[in-house]
């Protein structure tokens, strides 16, 4: 079946039709309202939680019926992407933040979910040098849907969490003054001190550069895919109450 962009039925201020997604009739990505796609998440990904700095918001459709959400926007740190490539502005980057597809849907759903979404941001964005996702220690697999679309390997970090009556947060949120939320109070609440547990996990970073002269800038260095899972090392994890 024939793949190929979705356009949108009314012509833009411009006189050319706005373009919504990409895919086949019965396997596409369009872009959905945040909120739906904000409440898909909460319901369904593993983290129980959306990101405000999202602002591209892809649902997948098989058919007609959504069977996943694509979330792409800026890195925690959003000012942070120079650190990772030189002279990249706030606007010329984009992360994976969430992704969340059902199961049993197809073979690879990830992988063409992941590919289609990059067709989509070339046209639909094409201030967007390069795309940035981790792979989170607790998902497994080290990143296998990224090394299948091609992304770049970039070298893993150890990355400090905080469990609380089985919800986890970024330990950004804890260390954060600013943040002035739900998060930061619960963590540091002194009744939770004896509950809350830390964990130290692993996370391996992989780019996509839509401008391969921006490959050149990358502060990072680019290291052969990791393989296998070593289960008889043991995990990076310290369950240390705070």
């Amino acid at each position: 079946m024939k793949k190929q962009y979705i356009y949108s039925t009314q012509s833009s201020l411009w006189g050319d039709a706005v373009c919504l997604g990409f895919g086949t009739d019965e396997f596409y990505i369009k872009e959905i309202d945040r909120k739906l796609a904000n409440d898909i998440i909460v319901k369904n990904h593993y983290s129980g939680k959306f990101y405000n700095g999202t602002y591209i918001h892809l649902g997948l459709f098989n058919k007609n019926k959504i069977i996943g959400v694509l979330q792409y926007g800026y890195a925690m740190n959003p000012a942070s992407c120079a650190s990772v490539v030189e002279g990249t502005k706030k606007n010329e980057y984009l992360e994976l933040n969430r992704m969340w597809i059902e199961d049993d849907v197809g073979k690879y759903p990830e992988s063409r979910a992941i590919s289609y979404s990059l067709k989509y941001i070339r046209r639909k964005y094409p201030k967007i040098k390069w795309i940035q996702s981790f792979a989170d220690e607790r998902c497994g697999g080290f990143g296998i849907v990224y090394q299948a679309c091609s992304f770049g390997y970039y070298g893993e970090h150890l990355n400090k969490f905080w469990e609380l009556d089985g919800e986890t947060f970024h330990n950004s949120i804890k260390t954060s003054e600013k943040a002035g939320k739900r998060g930061y109070n619960l963590l540091n609440n002194p009744k939770n001190k004896d509950r809350v547990i830390r964990h130290e996990l692993r996370q391996f970073r992989y780019i996509k550069f839509l401008d391969q002269r921006e490959k050149k800038k990358c502060k990072h260095k680019e290291q052969p895919y990791p393989k296998h899972y070593n289960e008889t090392k043991e995990a990076h994890t310290d369950t240390t109450h705070t």
